[in-house]
């Protein structure tokens, strides 16, 4: 982790961001309101890149994608949320070719002053960016991206299939590799102070750039079994010319200022009056509390706080009072509540520590007897976001680009699969210990394994989901992988099934590109899911990626 130290540094990253986040496909290269990155200084760049693209990850991974993967629900403001109510309307991918493009600027600027470390890193940068591109939406506009200013013939680019992009981001990786193989002092104009993420060196963003390629070599592993085992194999079996981050304390992360609200962590209420505001929209989901009660994690407690007032089932009738901290309720108010609330399925929940929303249920704002119904407002009978959440930075209170929890257990899986000789086991012990130590709990790992043992791909996968909170995208890409968890739509989601993309935004991705848009639409496969959604443009479709995997469903 690094801290960011350099206040101006995140200011030129957020003017930056602003000239481009809503621009046209077309338009990407012209910047009306911000600093021109064809003029900015090359190292005052990369901090633009990361920041925005760390900024991203956790927006989508603490926010909607976190209740997709039920670590979160919300019970104020929920649809997008809790029931995945998405739409051709809603998510765009502006934001993202506008990290694309301030990131193109600064890897020309490299090659044009033979700069390998930051050539190396802009690769590293692209690759994560349009990986994540077609990860959230599938084919996407790719070699014909970002060259408006070279011709008119690409104001509308085309769309390319995904895996040309995962095998594209792959060469890049293997690049970036090479690039960043070299003695420190054999690389120029390094400005440490930029470099929020690593500090300026070299062999962590190489190791960066080996875990990324690691996780989109698991992430074909489906699709293309023989090109994904082989690239595992590849980079697993010379850990000298491949090193890969294996250590908590190499996770690549990023620190927020905490100075205003755009540089501060998303559920901050230092800026905020609201009382119904973002902290308190936020609850734990009742899956992810209940797997973590079942291992009798030590993360839960990280994570979440404990029910204010817990509730007592006693004797009597019409009994409803508070003792102790305690509130006491008899039978037949439990009774009354529920079949209030029975076409919902909801149930009162009276574990004295811990209780999550359940999924996608159409009154989460008045759950477990709650006695303030208003959206987002304090529910004494829920679990709550840990306090840290409400600050603007902190020590846990990160960008979460890759964490060495996650390349221990895509190496567990790569073990279970025969791909690799290590042990699965040990795999899977470390990638849970090294999550534990990112959290400040390892001294509590002890005597886990018995709560959680490791009993295949189901126990892989399941930690994984675990430890990417925060982080939920990926947790994401791996259930549409695998199916695991076994995650339920609630009775008010959109549709009985978690979604599997994001649709193309009818004025951002479709109307302005049309031609092109209708042949990546074409190239999407419905699911029995997709409703009512028109040209396979569906959240329920399946991309090339998940065509004939049988998976997640």
């Amino acid at each position: 982790m690094k801290s960011i130290n350099i206040l101006w540094g995140w200011i030129f990253a957020m003017v930056l961001l602003l000239g481009v986040s809503c621009e046209d496909l077309d338009e990407l290269n012209i910047n009306p309101n911000g600093v021109a990155p064809e003029t900015a200084d090359l190292n005052l760049l990369l901090p633009t890149v990361i920041t925005s693209l760390g900024q991203n990850i956790v927006n989508l991974g603490f926010g909607d994608i976190a209740g997709v993967m039920q670590h979160t629900q919300k019970d104020g403001w929920t649809g997008g949320h809790n029931r995945y109510d998405w739409d051709d309307q809603g998510h765009n991918w502006s934001g993202w070719y506008g990290i694309a493009r301030n990131n193109e600027e600064f890897y020309k600027k490299a090659v044009e002053g033979n700069f390998e470390f930051h050539q190396g890193a802009a690769l590293v940068m692209r690759a994560y960016t349009f990986g994540m591109i077609t990860d959230l939406w599938g084919a996407a506009p790719f070699e014909e991206a970002l060259k408006a200013e070279e011709s008119s013939e690409f104001f509308k680019p085309k769309y390319a299939r995904q895996k040309d992009i995962y095998e594209s981001i792959l060469k890049d990786l293997e690049e970036a590799n090479t690039l960043l193989s070299k003695p420190a002092g054999d690389y120029m104009n390094i400005d440490a102070k930029q470099d929020v993420l690593f500090n300026g060196d070299a062999s962590k963003w190489r190791k960066l750039a080996n875990s990324l390629a690691l996780r989109y070599y698991m992430r074909l592993s489906e699709k293309e079994p023989d090109f994904a085992k082989n690239g595992i194999q590849k980079i697993a079996s010379d850990p000298a010319k491949y090193p890969l981050i294996l250590s908590a304390s190499e996770d690549a992360t990023v620190s927020y200022i905490g100075s205003s609200p755009s540089d501060s962590w998303p559920t901050t209420t230092e800026f905020e009056n609201d009382p119904s505001g973002s902290y308190m929209r936020v609850k734990m989901a009742a899956t992810f509390v209940e797997k973590l009660q079942e291992f009798q994690d030590p993360r839960l407690g990280v994570w979440a706080n404990k029910v204010s007032i817990p509730l007592k089932i006693v004797d009597g009738n019409e009994v409803d009072r508070i003792v102790d901290g305690v509130r006491e309720i008899s039978q037949d108010i439990v009774d009354e509540f529920e079949e209030s609330n029975k076409e919902s399925n909801i149930k009162v929940n009276t574990d004295p520590e811990y209780v999550g929303l359940p999924t996608a249920v159409s009154a989460a704002q008045i759950y477990n007897l709650t006695p303030d119904i208003g959206q987002g407002t304090f529910n004494p009978h829920v679990s709550h976001l840990a306090d840290m959440y409400k600050q603007s930075t902190g020590s846990m209170l990160l960008m979460r680009l890759m964490a060495a929890s996650e390349v221990h257990l895509i190496l567990a899986e790569a073990a279970m699969k025969e791909w690799i000789s290590s042990s699965p086991e040990s795999h899977y012990e470390a990638g849970i210990r090294e999550s534990f130590k990112t959290w400040g709990v390892e001294n509590q790992f002890d005597g886990y394994l018995e709560q959680a043992p490791y009993e295949g791909l189901e126990s892989i996968i399941t930690q994984k989901w675990i430890a990417s909170w925060s982080a939920a995208t990926e947790a994401w890409f791996d259930y549409r992988r695998t199916g695991i968890p076994d995650l339920k739509a609630g009775p008010n989601a959109k549709r009985q099934a978690v979604p599997l993309r994001f649709y193309y935004n009818f004025d951002n991705e479709i109307s302005r590109n049309r031609e092109n848009a209708e042949t990546a639409l074409g190239w999407l496969e419905p699911t029995q899911y997709v409703g009512s959604d028109p040209n396979n443009n569906s959240a329920w479709a399946k991309m090339w990626l998940l065509q004939g995997t049988g998976k997640p469903y």
